[in-house]
């Protein structure tokens, strides 16, 4: 790839000190004064660049690579071929992220637009909203009355907080993002175009049609959570919407008014988690998954992408389909009806169907 204009490479590192960065081990110490700049993977990294092994697939790869460094595992330390250097880590996917972070710190957040001065003159800021030291409000952002923003935030270019929300400190909202009826802790990151706090979708039937039923509740978002581009979280009707601390949600996720999503979890695109589910600390959510409303999901549940969820899920289990149920049971029933597809495919004496 060419030189990427948008994310330029770092001055420069000695790998002993990315080494003790990662609290990894280098592992031969005559390359600890080996400057490396960027990451990249396996197949095209070349001199200044890391990268990362996860399996013995990648013995291949491996062969031509002219990396400055391999973070691996010490059970993988064989394959690296003995010209570049091994640094040796027990979690080498989160170390190759550590890495990343360091060399790229602005790839962290969301695309920041200059500004001449910490609050841009086209900016629109209510005369009663509170802004801490150090805000940066960029070009057509709407801040509301009353509204609090804490040190080291940055509102994004056509973003709109509403009035009375509260944003913590160190956080980043993004451009064309609206934050409304919201409580958010430090460290928060909302992409491009996410809604927060718009109200849920709650009627009641009636003799004449559908009847609006107010949504009066907040959202309500812990520390460092991170909301992707495009995503969707409606406050509560009488209760709020809480999205527990460190969570991360991916883009153009729909989460329903009243649930509760605990800390730590992950949630991938086009999930859909309708209104009051409760779902606890550590849940991993495949993309495009469908949760009903008022399920519970136990801690440390991971759900396969696609599958359905209409019941409880207890603690700890792995689940898919739809309706979703273990996954080992899952995986069974699909492969029982691969098996009796082909065999229907079939004519009699083993020749095959047009």
């Amino acid at each position: 790839m060419e030189q990427n204009v948008f994310f330029l490479p770092h001055e420069g590192l000695k790998l002993a000190e990315l080494a003790e960065f990662l609290g990894a081990e280098l592992v031969n110490s005559d390359y600890a004064d080996v400057i490396v700049r960027s990451v990249a993977p396996i197949s095209r990294a070349r001199a200044g660049d890391v990268c990362y092994i996860l399996s013995r697939r990648s013995r291949d790869e491996l062969a031509t690579c002219q990396a400055s460094a391999v973070i691996c595992d010490k059970a993988l330390a064989d394959l690296v071929p003995p010209h570049i250097p091994v640094i040796l880590s027990s979690n080498p996917h989160a170390a190759f992220a550590m890495a990343g972070g360091l060399f790229y710190p602005a790839a962290l957040r969301p695309v920041v637009f200059s500004v001449e001065s910490e609050i841009a003159p086209s900016a629109v800021i209510d005369p009663s909203a509170k802004l801490e030291k150090g805000v940066i409000v960029e070009p057509m952002a709407v801040i509301g009355a009353h509204a609090e923003i804490g040190e080291g935030t940055r509102i994004g270019a056509h973003s709109i907080i509403g009035p009375n929300v509260k944003i913590g400190r160190d956080c980043s909202i993004a451009a064309g993002a609206s934050i409304l009826c919201a409580l958010l802790g430090n460290g928060v990151i909302i992409h491009n175009g996410a809604r927060i706090g718009q109200d849920g979708f709650g009627y009641a039937p009636g003799p004449r049609g559908m009847i609006k039923i107010v949504q009066i509740g907040r959202v309500i978002i812990q520390d460092n959570v991170e909301i992707g581009a495009n995503t969707t979280i409606d406050r509560g009707a009488m209760d709020d919407t809480v999205i527990g601390e460190g969570t991360k949600i991916d883009n153009q996720v729909q989460i329903g008014h009243n649930v509760q999503i605990g800390r730590h979890c992950a949630i991938v695109a086009q999930v859909g988690i309708a209104g009051s589910a409760k779902i606890g600390n550590g849940v991993q959510i495949g993309g495009q998954v469908g949760i009903k409303g008022h399920v519970t999901i136990g801690d440390g549940v991971q759900i396969a992408a696609k599958s359905g969820i209409m019941t409880d899920l207890a603690a700890g289990g792995q689940y898919g389909g739809t309706p979703a149920r273990p996954l080992n049971d899952y995986l069974r029933d699909v492969a029982q009806q691969m098996s009796k597809t082909k065999l229907r495919g079939k004519k009699p004496g083993g020749e095959q169907n047009d």
